[in-house]
């Protein structure tokens, strides 16, 4: 049955009520296109994403959202940043390093609220505790960040980083623990890669970073052109709405997300993707129950940030909080009058 503008309006009311401040509703009759770069190939770690087109929170908000995958993991916020898309899928490292290159670009909302990056190894290779690392070799996927997680870990463990050899193995985590070409991987994921050597029975030990000496982070986040987050701030407020439903209807039925992932990607496993979405769902909402979906930590930004520059991965001395903003989260920021 197609829907009406009156169902639309009711739904949007219903969003409003997690923040004091009446939330935007859409222009009757108007659908609005928004391209959305993801930061890589449709899993479950936007599922909620597709929760949100599935049940139409999107529809209802008047928006026609279309997700695509990049051809390379590293180009969104270069694409965003050229005009390419509305909207891009991000990591909360990236952000600061494309700022940090002059991209006018911020975050906008989490989609994931805590490092998904881990320390992982396997069965009888497990590595309990980071002091184990020395002499031994840890895989990485050759980001420079991860480096500079490893650095800090083992320092924090009391390690000398000399004492570790460090091997660039790409988006090859898995296979290279199972190979056992290292003995421990930096970079695969905890509700991914981990969730999907536990069902294969690899008996992965899981170390989360930010147990570990690295600071928190937003593991995943929404990016806006800066341009856009002064002009279009309406459509910013109705997305970020309409994808807190999606991730509420995850949160009582991840067949609501995972249905419309598989349709968008059929080479996806069903069993993983309801698994891993599971093992996100607590990361996917901020710890603080008063705050909306999406509303990021300013302090940890901070925080984050200032580790970074004090690692050498920034050559600016930009403040951290000028890379994001929560006005557009559902009860944050001001009710201004704002262009389509």
């Amino acid at each position: 049955m197609k829907r009406t503008w009156l169902a639309a309006l009711t739904l949007l009311a219903l969003l409003a009520g997690c923040g004091e401040r009446e939330e935007p509703e859409p222009r009757a009759g108007q659908t609005e296109r928004l391209d959305l770069l993801l930061d890589f190939f449709p899993n479950a770690d936007h599922a909620g994403i597709y929760a949100a087109m599935g049940t139409g929170a999107f529809e209802d908000a008047g928006l026609d959202v279309r997700p695509a995958t990049p051809s390379d993991p590293a180009a969104p916020l270069r694409l965003l940043a050229a005009g390419k898309a509305d909207l891009a899928i991000s990591y909360e490292p990236e952000v600061l390093l494309a700022r940090d290159r002059g991209l006018k670009v911020v975050a906008i909302g989490a989609l994931v609220q805590k490092p998904l990056t881990s320390l992982m190894s396997l069965g009888d290779r497990a590595i309990r505790d980071p002091a184990q690392l020395e002499g031994k070799t840890v895989g990485t996927a050759g980001i420079p960040y991860q480096s500079a997680y490893l650095k800090a870990i083992l320092t924090e463990a009391g390690v000398d980083p000399a004492r570790v050899e460090e091997v660039n193995v790409g988006f090859n985590l898995g296979p290279a623990m199972i190979s056992k070409r290292v003995d421990a991987t930096l970079g695969a994921f905890w509700n991914y890669e981990g969730v999907e050597l536990e069902r294969r029975r690899r008996q992965p030990t899981i170390l989360r970073i930010e147990k570990l000496g690295v600071p928190t982070y937003n593991e995943l986040v929404i990016v806006a052109r800066e341009e856009d987050a002064r002009s279009r701030g309406n459509v910013l407020r109705r997305f970020l709405l309409a994808l807190g439903r999606g991730h509420e209807a995850l949160r009582e039925d991840v067949r609501a997300g995972v249905d419309p992932l598989l349709r968008a990607n059929r080479d996806l496993e069903r069993g993983l993707q309801e698994a891993s979405v599971r093992a996100t769902l607590p990361v996917f909402f901020p710890d603080d129950e008063d705050r909306a979906f999406g509303y990021m930590e300013e302090g940890e930004w901070v925080e984050y940030g200032r580790w970074m520059a004090a690692n050498d991965l920034l050559k600016r001395r930009e403040d951290p909080r000028r890379a994001l903003t929560n006005e557009f989260v559902p009860g944050e920021g001001p009710q201004a009058a704002e262009g389509p």
